[in-house]
């Protein structure tokens, strides 16, 4: 099994029982050391990875990290563990600090079991920085964020090639996390610099100040929907080359309903259609799964039959997204969402929710 499915078999595993961990020992047990195994690392030999193991770090004797993994006898990762959803500040990595000063090893990881922070020594050598230059998230991931871990995988780990980009890593999250908060409150001076040539020399007022913050925010709204219907018509784009057949999801639009109300189809929907297909890509041709929007849910069917449901996408209100999976007796029932990429998280409830449709012989 390749590590992002393991990664996701393991978020679903602890999006289900996070809320039953409440300690920092269950935390290790349930959510630590199976992301260590992920990693290829055997949790069960010492050798490779040594649970609290034990320096005296100048006056301080017996000091100890949750886990060590070794490499030659020697630590190259360590990891100290908070309880589940823990606090993750730098004041909790004492222990990670002191440690990482006096061992060989290049990295070290503060985590919660939910969130995994990696810190290396950029600012000066051998000290660790106060700022990660990577994290992942176990209940919310993307592609490139696996590609980054992967680099920490036992049958690929290189310090040398995880230092390469572990600058430019650190960096993009700063920028990353700054563009993201002009995009919802822009600050003074962006709005000054972006309203400067079209303004014609006129002063920048509290008045002007106000508008033209309004109107950032706007540009960036409207700059994010055109990348993403970009990217919805770049995915649709190969299957029309290779099949020429229209795609089975409509564009953004407004439609009439048989009652002459008028049903959206957003961009979110359009999204999680084809995330459904990514998962079933295995399961069945693709151009067998199709969408029926709906004034309340946005329907997935096999065939194109309502009689074969496969989930409901329910994106009506957009502050609260869920999904609609069924069971052997078709009955519906909905799971919350934080965002339309978590329906990587239902994977095996879609699959079996497609195999209900097909005959003995198609499964």
């Amino acid at each position: 099994m390749d590590l992002v499915d393991q990664l996701r078999a393991l978020s679903s595993r602890i999006a289900l029982t996070k809320d039953m961990v409440s300690t920092e020992e269950a935390t290790k047990n349930a959510m630590v050391m199976p992301f260590i195994q992920a990693l290829g690392y055997n949790v069960f030999d010492p050798t490779e990875v040594t649970p609290e193991l034990v320096a005296d770090v100048g006056t301080k004797k017996g000091e100890k990290v949750d886990y060590a993994i070794l490499k030659g006898g020697q630590p190259i990762i360590l990891f100290e563990c908070k309880k589940s959803g823990g606090d993750l500040s730098i004041n909790h990595a004492g222990q990670l600090f002191r440690y990482f000063h006096v061992t060989e090893a290049r990295f070290g990881v503060l985590t919660n079991g939910l969130v995994y922070r990696f810190f290396t020594d950029l600012e000066q050598p051998n000290k660790m920085d106060e700022k990660p230059f990577f994290e992942f998230n176990i209940l919310d991931f993307k592609d490139r964020d696996v590609d980054e871990l992967k680099k920490f995988a036992k049958a690929l780990f290189n310090v040398d090639t995880i230092l390469t980009t572990a600058s430019d890593l650190k960096f993009t999250r700063i920028i990353q996390s700054r563009l993201a908060e002009w995009m919802t409150n822009p600050s003074e001076e962006l709005v000054r610099l972006l309203s400067g040539d079209l303004l014609g020399g006129k002063r920048f007022t509290p008045v002007v100040k106000d508008q033209f913050t309004l109107i950032t925010k706007r540009a960036f709204e409207s700059l994010i929907s055109e990348r993403i219907n970009e990217r919805l018509k770049g995915a649709m784009t190969p299957e029309l080359s290779l099949t020429q057949e229209p795609p089975s999801a409509p564009s953004p639009a407004v439609v009439k309903g048989k009652d002459g109300d008028q049903i959206v189809t957003t961009a979110e929907e359009i999204e999680g259609f084809h995330i459904v297909r990514a998962i079933l890509r295995d399961c069945v041709p693709l151009k067998r799964i199709h969408m029926r929007d709906a004034q309340t849910y946005c329907a997935i069917l096999l065939d194109d039959n309502n009689r074969k449901p496969i989930c409901r996408l329910r994106f009506n209100n957009t502050e609260k997204l869920a999904v609609g999976l069924f069971n052997e007796n078709k009955d519906e029932e909905r799971f919350p969402l934080s965002q339309v990429e978590d329906l990587y998280n239902h994977s095996d409830a879609i699959r079996s929710a497609l195999m209900l449709h097909l005959p003995k012989t198609e499964v």
